[in-house]
């Protein structure tokens, strides 16, 4: 899978340059996290909003803005394809190429250090007899950690194994909020994207409905205990 390190930020900009200057939802940047996660090229998402807007500016009736990524859905998932089509028996050269390579080992290590300043000072929730503190505190002893094999190396670390890393981190953190997190939250927040998904849930295979759940009901529990993003997308 290739790493776009800047995916959420350009995505933003396309869709805010086709739209105008709205602000996303958590519902579209857990979408967006979607497609990240699937292995979804930027090209693919940035054609994609492309094509929905010219589709949408071809309709004689336009009472309904596009004011949603969600709108976009099908069209990303319809570029997607064609650019896997378009790629068989093509050098992967041709493709292009919207990777980032600009970051210094010192941002790096100042956002995994800032992050887990982040997670010392969190208060989390005991619950059915899991305390998520200790996990807290271990995870960020591992971003710290990271951050100091970061700042010794002699060579430019790959940040796809540094980002490997933070992926199961932040799994292993996911997993012990929704423990400890009371059900009826975690209830109100899936009624709350069920009722935000309505209008698009034919747009959408039902595989992404619920990986698009699942993210959002992550973020909120991040929200909700002022925890920060892992992932070096959120630089």
């Amino acid at each position: 899978m290739e790493n776009y390190f800047n995916y959420f930020t350009e995505i933003e900009e396309h869709f805010q340059q086709r739209r105008g200057r709205i602000q996303l939802s958590p519902l579209d940047w857990a979408l967006i996290e979607t497609w990240k996660d699937a292995g979804v090229p930027l090209e693919a998402v940035l054609r994609g909003i492309d094509a929905a807007f010219e589709k949408y500016e071809q309709r004689k009736s336009k009472s309904q803005k596009l004011n949603s990524l969600a709108y976009c859905a099908q069209a990303v998932l319809v570029a997607a394809e064609e650019m896997k089509e378009a790629a068989v028996g093509a050098a992967s050269s041709d493709l292009p190429d919207h990777r980032t390579s600009g970051f210094q080992t010192s941002e790096i290590s100042a956002f995994l250090r800032r992050n887990a300043e982040l997670l010392d000072a969190a208060k989390l929730p005991e619950a059915k007899g899991i305390d998520a503190g200790p996990l807290t505190k271990e995870t960020s002893g591992t971003l710290r950690e990271i951050a100091a094999d970061l700042e010794a190396a002699k060579t430019r670390p790959r940040l796809e194994d540094v980002e490997r890393r933070l992926t199961v981190a932040e799994e292993k953190l996911f997993a012990v909020l929704l423990v400890v997190t009371p059900d009826e939250h975690i209830v109100a927040v899936r009624a709350e994207a069920d009722r935000e998904l309505a209008p698009y849930r034919r747009k959408m295979p039902a595989a992404q409905i619920e990986q698009l759940l699942k993210q959002y009901v992550h973020k909120r529990l991040l929200e909700k205990y002022g925890l920060p993003r892992l992932s070096l997308f959120y630089m």
